[in-house]
């Protein structure tokens, strides 16, 4: 009776010091210990103490599944091969010296290779170009296929989303897209594949990806990232539009994820004009009822990126995907707030980036006096993200944004779970909800990650994401996040 009357009372010890540990989370870690030691009850537990750690924990609370969720996706249209390799490495081996940097909207040879990848090395950002020569394309693409280390992995918003997707066993993907024998090989095999988008040769982009603080010459990138470029017609062209829309019928999907319309950037302006009036009705004849969400990508063509914008492409979806260089072109294309700022300088500015969001909801989303389809947008940056709904139309926006926020960090470190030692926190501490009206100051709180302000019928959820310290891998991730946001969202009943 006594030994049991110890135990019970270790046991009710133990469980008043886990209580306290909960309640203060900012006692020193060297507090508890001794506390526990002082108790004898074994080692002491080593507790989510850092901000980090901490974020993480309460993400893992909030993160719950949406109570009616998709049964099938239908994701379409852009698929191909990426061939991942380090970009300095391969310039070298084409015999490139680092020169000058300059951007170009549309790579013509070696050289203007050259300029753009030093141009957004050296700003640490991300772009997507298409390099117009198929010979010099096809003979630079040989040499990063065979190069020691070239890594090939699925690539393509649409094939990227569809196989995040596919990860979750109960949920039927289907995906339209250029598929070649390569990428069917790569895919999942929960992922089906139309007979009708199969094609004898793959599409090959090129990722040529750089370290923070990798030198090169006089330059050293200030982030990790990428420079994409492809010569790539089919999607291009996004030849497999009809095929996908025609598909759904049979498919019946409950959420359709479109993305490939920044590939169209290499056509005429009369093929994208023509291409966007289809793509405008082929969405309109997904029945109604069904969230169509646009997965948008790098661009140049202010003029392509503004018609996508004015002719009836925002208001036919239901929700958008989207990053800060974007979400910048996007207001610079169509004169929207802040539209005078030619980049950002570091981590994009909170309150501007809500302003724009807010703007793109407020002209082009729906409201009573339009027909307009679009109710969502989940916009990513490296260090925070934002998930912004017009009221009535999402559920389970809290768990949404953090999920999107946590394989951000999971994903980039090529790890199940986030671990805390090899994650930072960077987002700003405190920040301005507004610059273009009287916004709120917000001091961020680990331990409540998710925060959230209202606007005129519009709802923010910001969450700060956990920075991967050494990337193993940062291709896909934008279509990962808006994947797993989607995941868990959920379409109002009522809407």
């Amino acid at each position: 009776m006594a030994l049991w009357r110890g135990s019970a009372y270790a046991g009710f010890l133990a469980l008043a010091v886990g209580c306290v540990f909960l309640l203060e989370p900012e006692l020193p870690g060297s507090a508890l210990r001794s506390l526990w030691s002082s108790l004898k009850l074994g080692p002491a537990p080593q507790g989510p103490v850092s901000p980090e750690g901490r974020l993480a924990a309460a993400w893992d609370a909030l993160i719950v599944q949406p109570v009616q969720r998709w049964r099938r996706v239908a994701v379409g249209v852009n698929a191909c091969v990426d061939v991942v390799l380090s970009g300095v490495k391969l310039l070298q081996a084409l015999g490139l010296s680092p020169g000058n940097g300059k951007d170009h909207t549309v790579l013509h040879s070696r050289n203007d290779l050259e300029e753009a990848f030093i141009h957004f090395m050296g700003k640490g950002a991300a772009a997507e170009r298409f390099f117009s020569d198929k010979e010099t394309f096809h003979d630079i693409a040989q040499v990063a296929s065979e190069f020691p280390g070239a890594q090939h992995y699925v690539g393509g918003n649409a094939a990227l989303i569809g196989q995040k997707f596919a990860a979750n066993s109960d949920l039927k993907v289907l995906l339209c897209g250029p598929v070649g024998p390569k990428l069917h090989e790569l895919l999942d095999d929960d992922v089906f594949v139309p007979p009708e988008s199969l094609q004898e040769v793959d599409e090959f982009h090129l990722i040529l990806e750089y370290q923070a603080g990798e030198e090169w010459g006089q330059l050293k990138a200030p982030h990790a990232n990428r420079f994409i470029f492809s010569h790539d017609l089919s999607n291009g062209a996004m030849n497999m539009l009809e095929v996908f829309v025609s598909s759904l019928e049979e498919f019946q999907p409950d959420l359709v994820v479109l993305s490939g319309l920044h590939m169209m950037e290499g056509q005429s302006k009369e093929l994208q004009r023509k291409r966007l009036l289809e793509v405008v009705t082929a969405i309109s004849d997904i029945p109604t009822g069904i969230p169509v969400h646009l997965e948008l990508a790098s661009m140049t063509n202010k003029e392509l990126m503004s018609s996508i914008m004015h002719q009836q492409v925002f208001p036919a979806v239901t929700s958008l995907g989207l990053n800060e260089q974007e979400l910048l072109f996007l207001t610079q294309s169509a004169s929207g707030p802040h539209s005078s700022v030619s980049s950002w300088n570091g981590v994009p500015d909170v309150g501007m980036v809500s302003d724009i969001l807010f703007w793109i909801l407020k002209e082009h989303g729906r409201s009573k006096g339009r027909a307009s389809d679009l109710t969502r947008i989940h916009f990513h940056t490296l260090v925070y993200h934002i998930l912004v709904t017009v009221d009535g139309h999402w559920a389970n926006q809290l768990a949404a944004v953090a999920a999107g926020a946590r394989v951000a960090g999971t994903q980039a470190c090529a790890t199940e779970a986030i671990d805390a030692s090899r994650v930072s926190l960077r987002a700003p501490r405190e920040f301005m909800t507004s610059h273009s009206e009287a916004g709120s100051r917000i001091v961020l709180n680990p331990g409540e990650p998710v925060v959230e302000w209202h606007r005129e019928g519009i709802s923010f959820h910001f969450t700060p994401v956990l920075v991967c310290k050494d990337p193993i891998r940062t291709v896909g991730l934008g279509d990962a996040i808006s994947a797993e946001g989607l995941f868990y969202s959920e379409v109002h009943p009522h809407s």
